[in-house]
Protein backbone atom coordinates (compact mmCIF):
# COMPACT_ATOMS: atom_id res chain seq x y z
CA UNK A 1 0.00 0.00 0.00
CA UNK A 2 2.58 2.54 0.55
CA UNK A 3 6.56 2.34 0.41
CA UNK A 4 7.94 0.82 3.17
CA UNK A 5 9.29 -2.73 4.54
CA UNK A 6 9.30 -4.88 7.59
CA UNK A 7 12.53 -3.36 7.96
CA UNK A 8 11.92 -0.16 7.76
CA UNK A 9 8.90 -0.60 10.25
CA UNK A 10 11.19 -2.63 12.62
CA UNK A 11 13.64 0.22 12.69
CA UNK A 12 12.16 3.53 13.22
CA UNK A 13 8.92 2.38 15.54
CA UNK A 14 10.03 -1.27 17.38
CA UNK A 15 6.88 -2.66 15.96
CA UNK A 16 6.86 -6.05 14.39
CA UNK A 17 3.21 -7.06 14.94
CA UNK A 18 -0.45 -5.70 15.33
CA UNK A 19 -3.95 -6.39 15.96
CA UNK A 20 -6.42 -5.28 14.16
CA UNK A 21 -10.23 -5.14 14.23
CA UNK A 22 -12.57 -7.76 12.21
CA UNK A 23 -15.37 -5.80 10.26
CA UNK A 24 -17.95 -6.82 13.14
CA UNK A 25 -16.21 -5.66 16.06
CA UNK A 26 -16.08 -2.32 17.55
CA UNK A 27 -14.44 -0.57 20.53
CA UNK A 28 -17.02 -1.67 22.53
CA UNK A 29 -16.40 -5.19 22.15
CA UNK A 30 -13.16 -5.24 22.70
CA UNK A 31 -13.86 -2.93 26.11
CA UNK A 32 -15.82 -5.72 26.98
CA UNK A 33 -13.54 -8.80 26.69
CA UNK A 34 -10.87 -6.91 28.77
CA UNK A 35 -13.74 -5.98 31.19
CA UNK A 36 -14.95 -9.04 31.58
CA UNK A 37 -11.46 -10.68 32.78
CA UNK A 38 -10.83 -7.41 35.21
CA UNK A 39 -13.75 -8.46 36.87
CA UNK A 40 -13.65 -11.87 36.88
CA UNK A 41 -9.67 -11.26 38.31
CA UNK A 42 -11.07 -9.06 41.22
CA UNK A 43 -13.54 -11.90 42.37
CA UNK A 44 -16.49 -9.85 41.87
CA UNK A 45 -19.42 -10.08 39.59
CA UNK A 46 -20.57 -7.37 37.26
CA UNK A 47 -23.94 -6.20 39.60
CA UNK A 48 -20.77 -5.07 42.18
CA UNK A 49 -19.47 -2.34 39.51
CA UNK A 50 -20.53 0.86 40.79
CA UNK A 51 -19.13 2.97 37.95
CA UNK A 52 -17.76 2.42 34.74
CA UNK A 53 -14.93 4.52 32.66
CA UNK A 54 -13.85 4.29 29.51
CA UNK A 55 -10.94 6.01 27.95
CA UNK A 56 -11.07 5.95 24.22
CA UNK A 57 -10.26 7.86 21.05
CA UNK A 58 -11.96 5.71 18.60
CA UNK A 59 -15.68 5.28 20.64
CA UNK A 60 -18.50 3.38 18.59
CA UNK A 61 -20.62 6.47 18.48
CA UNK A 62 -20.04 10.02 18.70
CA UNK A 63 -22.99 9.69 21.28
CA UNK A 64 -23.65 8.20 23.44
CA UNK A 65 -20.95 7.07 25.35
CA UNK A 66 -18.88 3.79 25.02
CA UNK A 67 -19.24 3.53 28.44
CA UNK A 68 -23.09 3.00 28.19
CA UNK A 69 -22.70 0.74 25.66
CA UNK A 70 -20.25 -1.23 27.75
CA UNK A 71 -22.64 -1.27 30.68
CA UNK A 72 -25.33 -2.18 28.56
CA UNK A 73 -23.89 -5.15 27.36
CA UNK A 74 -22.17 -6.69 30.42
CA UNK A 75 -25.84 -5.96 31.87
CA UNK A 76 -24.80 -3.62 34.89
CA UNK A 77 -27.21 -2.17 35.96
CA UNK A 78 -27.88 1.15 38.28
CA UNK A 79 -24.51 2.53 37.72
CA UNK A 80 -22.77 5.77 36.52
CA UNK A 81 -20.92 5.23 33.00
CA UNK A 82 -18.86 8.13 31.14
CA UNK A 83 -15.86 7.92 28.40
CA UNK A 84 -12.73 9.90 28.57
CA UNK A 85 -11.29 11.46 26.27
CA UNK A 86 -7.67 11.85 26.57
CA UNK A 87 -6.10 10.11 23.15
CA UNK A 88 -3.05 8.80 24.12
CA UNK A 89 -2.72 9.76 27.83
CA UNK A 90 -6.53 8.50 28.14
CA UNK A 91 -5.91 5.61 31.00
CA UNK A 92 -3.54 8.02 32.90
CA UNK A 93 -6.55 10.83 32.90
CA UNK A 94 -8.88 7.96 33.56
CA UNK A 95 -6.72 6.41 36.23
CA UNK A 96 -6.30 9.83 37.92
CA UNK A 97 -9.99 10.24 37.80
CA UNK A 98 -11.15 7.05 39.02
CA UNK A 99 -9.64 6.29 41.83
CA UNK A 100 -11.02 9.74 43.08
CA UNK A 101 -14.67 7.93 43.52
CA UNK A 102 -12.76 5.17 44.91
CA UNK A 103 -10.81 7.53 47.84
CA UNK A 104 -13.26 9.63 48.78
CA UNK A 105 -15.46 6.73 49.75
CA UNK A 106 -18.50 7.39 47.10
CA UNK A 107 -17.99 4.14 44.43
CA UNK A 108 -16.53 0.76 46.14
CA UNK A 109 -15.64 -0.94 42.77
CA UNK A 110 -14.83 1.76 39.61
CA UNK A 111 -14.55 -0.30 36.05
CA UNK A 112 -11.62 1.73 33.96
CA UNK A 113 -11.06 0.33 30.38
CA UNK A 114 -9.03 1.63 27.72
CA UNK A 115 -9.66 0.23 24.34
CA UNK A 116 -9.76 1.54 20.87
CA UNK A 117 -10.31 0.77 17.36
CA UNK A 118 -7.62 3.16 16.13
CA UNK A 119 -7.27 0.90 12.68
CA UNK A 120 -10.58 2.55 11.46
CA UNK A 121 -9.13 6.16 11.40
CA UNK A 122 -6.57 4.77 9.63
CA UNK A 123 -5.01 6.40 5.95
CA UNK A 124 -3.75 3.11 4.74
CA UNK A 125 -1.73 5.29 2.08
CA UNK A 126 -0.03 7.14 4.65
CA UNK A 127 2.98 6.00 5.67
CA UNK A 128 3.61 8.65 8.31
CA UNK A 129 0.32 6.93 10.43
CA UNK A 130 -0.34 3.21 8.67
CA UNK A 131 2.29 1.88 10.29
CA UNK A 132 1.64 2.80 14.11
CA UNK A 133 -1.41 2.18 15.57
CA UNK A 134 -3.07 -1.30 16.54
CA UNK A 135 -6.50 -2.62 18.20
CA UNK A 136 -6.93 -3.53 21.57
CA UNK A 137 -8.36 -2.99 25.15
CA UNK A 138 -7.02 -3.15 29.13
CA UNK A 139 -9.62 -2.79 31.96
CA UNK A 140 -9.06 -2.61 35.53
CA UNK A 141 -11.24 -2.57 38.56
CA UNK A 142 -10.13 0.12 41.44
CA UNK A 143 -10.99 -0.62 44.79
CA UNK A 144 -10.11 0.64 48.11
CA UNK A 145 -6.71 -0.05 49.23
CA UNK A 146 -4.73 -0.28 52.68
CA UNK A 147 -3.17 3.26 53.57
CA UNK A 148 0.31 3.45 51.59
CA UNK A 149 -1.27 1.51 48.61
CA UNK A 150 -3.08 1.84 45.66
CA UNK A 151 -2.55 5.30 43.16
CA UNK A 152 -0.79 7.38 45.55
CA UNK A 153 -0.21 10.38 43.69
CA UNK A 154 -1.31 11.76 40.15
CA UNK A 155 0.01 14.15 37.35
CA UNK A 156 -1.91 15.58 34.21
CA UNK A 157 -1.16 18.19 31.67
CA UNK A 158 -2.14 19.60 28.46
CA UNK A 159 -1.11 22.17 25.98
CA UNK A 160 -4.25 23.21 23.80
CA UNK A 161 -2.01 25.52 21.47
CA UNK A 162 -0.50 22.28 20.09
CA UNK A 163 -3.69 20.34 18.74
CA UNK A 164 -2.33 20.90 15.07
CA UNK A 165 0.08 18.75 15.60
CA UNK A 166 -2.27 15.46 15.78
CA UNK A 167 -5.35 15.28 14.93
CA UNK A 168 -8.44 14.20 13.14
CA UNK A 169 -9.79 17.45 11.82
CA UNK A 170 -13.40 16.07 11.13
CA UNK A 171 -16.61 14.27 12.31
CA UNK A 172 -17.16 16.72 15.52
CA UNK A 173 -19.36 19.70 15.22
CA UNK A 174 -16.60 22.08 13.48
CA UNK A 175 -16.21 19.96 10.32
CA UNK A 176 -19.79 17.54 10.23
CA UNK A 177 -19.40 14.82 7.75
CA UNK A 178 -19.82 15.82 4.02
CA UNK A 179 -18.85 14.58 0.60
CA UNK A 180 -16.27 17.51 0.32
CA UNK A 181 -14.39 15.83 4.01
CA UNK A 182 -14.59 12.39 3.12
CA UNK A 183 -12.93 13.15 0.05
CA UNK A 184 -10.12 15.65 1.61
CA UNK A 185 -9.78 12.45 3.82
CA UNK A 186 -10.29 14.68 6.81
CA UNK A 187 -12.14 11.73 9.30
CA UNK A 188 -8.23 10.19 9.18
CA UNK A 189 -5.62 10.73 11.40
CA UNK A 190 -3.51 13.50 10.77
CA UNK A 191 0.34 13.98 12.33
CA UNK A 192 3.12 15.80 12.37
CA UNK A 193 5.39 13.30 13.23
CA UNK A 194 8.61 14.81 13.71
CA UNK A 195 6.76 17.37 16.12
CA UNK A 196 5.03 14.52 17.93
CA UNK A 197 8.64 12.18 18.70
CA UNK A 198 10.34 15.72 20.32
CA UNK A 199 7.07 16.20 22.13
CA UNK A 200 6.81 12.70 23.37
CA UNK A 201 10.22 12.37 24.60
CA UNK A 202 10.16 15.60 26.94
CA UNK A 203 6.44 15.15 27.92
CA UNK A 204 7.37 11.14 29.09
CA UNK A 205 10.32 12.39 31.20
CA UNK A 206 8.69 15.20 32.56
CA UNK A 207 5.56 13.56 33.90
CA UNK A 208 8.04 11.00 35.71
CA UNK A 209 9.54 13.76 37.52
CA UNK A 210 6.76 15.47 38.50
CA UNK A 211 4.90 12.50 40.08
CA UNK A 212 7.62 11.71 41.59
CA UNK A 213 8.38 15.38 42.79
CA UNK A 214 5.19 15.34 44.94
CA UNK A 215 5.73 11.89 46.48
CA UNK A 216 8.82 11.84 48.57
CA UNK A 217 9.95 8.40 46.35
CA UNK A 218 13.05 8.91 44.29
CA UNK A 219 13.59 7.14 40.94
CA UNK A 220 15.82 4.35 42.30
CA UNK A 221 12.97 3.12 44.35
CA UNK A 222 10.62 2.62 41.41
CA UNK A 223 10.58 -0.69 40.26
CA UNK A 224 8.76 -0.48 36.75
CA UNK A 225 7.44 2.69 34.06
CA UNK A 226 4.94 1.35 31.94
CA UNK A 227 4.77 4.42 29.19
CA UNK A 228 2.23 4.60 26.61
CA UNK A 229 3.57 2.52 23.50
CA UNK A 230 3.94 4.71 20.72
CA UNK A 231 7.67 4.31 19.42
CA UNK A 232 10.70 1.64 20.74
CA UNK A 233 12.75 5.24 20.04
CA UNK A 234 10.79 7.22 21.97
CA UNK A 235 10.96 4.93 24.88
CA UNK A 236 14.49 4.70 24.63
CA UNK A 237 15.58 8.39 24.20
CA UNK A 238 13.19 8.70 27.38
CA UNK A 239 15.60 6.27 29.31
CA UNK A 240 18.31 7.11 28.07
CA UNK A 241 17.16 11.11 29.95
CA UNK A 242 15.94 9.79 32.99
CA UNK A 243 19.58 7.50 33.41
CA UNK A 244 17.33 4.45 34.58
CA UNK A 245 17.84 0.70 33.99
CA UNK A 246 16.20 -0.25 30.90
CA UNK A 247 15.05 -3.64 32.50
CA UNK A 248 12.84 -1.20 34.85
CA UNK A 249 10.72 0.26 31.54
CA UNK A 250 7.88 -1.98 30.14
CA UNK A 251 7.71 -2.00 26.23
CA UNK A 252 5.45 -4.43 24.21
CA UNK A 253 4.73 -2.60 21.43
CA UNK A 254 6.82 -5.15 18.98
CA UNK A 255 3.35 -6.93 19.65
CA UNK A 256 0.45 -4.58 19.42
CA UNK A 257 1.69 -1.48 18.03
CA UNK A 258 0.37 1.54 19.28
CA UNK A 259 -2.65 0.94 21.15
CA UNK A 260 -3.67 4.35 21.90
CA UNK A 261 -5.57 4.74 25.30
CA UNK A 262 -5.22 0.54 25.06
CA UNK A 263 -1.31 -0.03 25.48
CA UNK A 264 -0.65 1.23 29.26
CA UNK A 265 -3.62 -1.11 31.00
CA UNK A 266 -2.44 -4.09 27.94
CA UNK A 267 1.28 -3.52 29.17
CA UNK A 268 0.13 -3.39 32.67
CA UNK A 269 -2.38 -6.96 32.66
CA UNK A 270 0.88 -8.89 30.77
CA UNK A 271 3.68 -7.59 33.46
CA UNK A 272 0.76 -9.09 35.93
CA UNK A 273 0.00 -12.14 34.70
CA UNK A 274 3.25 -13.04 34.01
CA UNK A 275 4.26 -12.68 37.94
CA UNK A 276 6.90 -9.73 37.01
CA UNK A 277 5.10 -7.13 39.27
CA UNK A 278 5.24 -7.84 43.33
CA UNK A 279 2.76 -6.68 46.00
CA UNK A 280 4.53 -3.56 46.89
CA UNK A 281 5.99 -2.64 43.93
CA UNK A 282 6.48 1.17 42.57
CA UNK A 283 5.22 1.70 39.54
CA UNK A 284 4.62 4.56 37.25
CA UNK A 285 2.31 4.65 34.58
CA UNK A 286 3.03 7.51 32.01
CA UNK A 287 1.40 8.46 29.06
CA UNK A 288 1.19 11.09 26.23
CA UNK A 289 -1.00 12.10 23.07
CA UNK A 290 -2.78 14.24 21.32
CA UNK A 291 -4.24 17.66 23.04
CA UNK A 292 -1.57 17.94 23.43
CA UNK A 293 -1.74 15.95 26.76
CA UNK A 294 0.44 14.03 28.68
CA UNK A 295 0.73 12.57 32.95
CA UNK A 296 1.41 10.13 34.71
CA UNK A 297 0.10 7.93 37.89
CA UNK A 298 2.47 6.74 41.00
CA UNK A 299 1.09 3.57 42.15
CA UNK A 300 2.18 0.73 45.05
CA UNK A 301 0.95 -2.59 43.76
CA UNK A 302 -1.54 -3.89 46.49
CA UNK A 303 -2.87 -7.29 44.50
Amino acid sequence: MVDTSDEWIRTRTGIIERRIVSEDENTSDLAVEAAKKAIKDAGISEDEIDLVVVATASPDLIWPSTACIVQNKLKIKNCGAFDISAVCTGFVYGLAVASQFVATGMYKNVLLIGAESISRFIDWKDRNTCVLFGDGAGAVVLQEATEGFGVLKNYLGADGKRIDILKIPAGGSAIPSSYESVEKKLHYIHMNGNEVYKFAITALVKSVKKVLSSSGFSLDEVNYIIPHQANQRITEAASARLKIDRNKIISNIDKYGNTSSASIPIALDEIYQSGKIKYGDLVITVGFGAGLTWGANLIRWNK
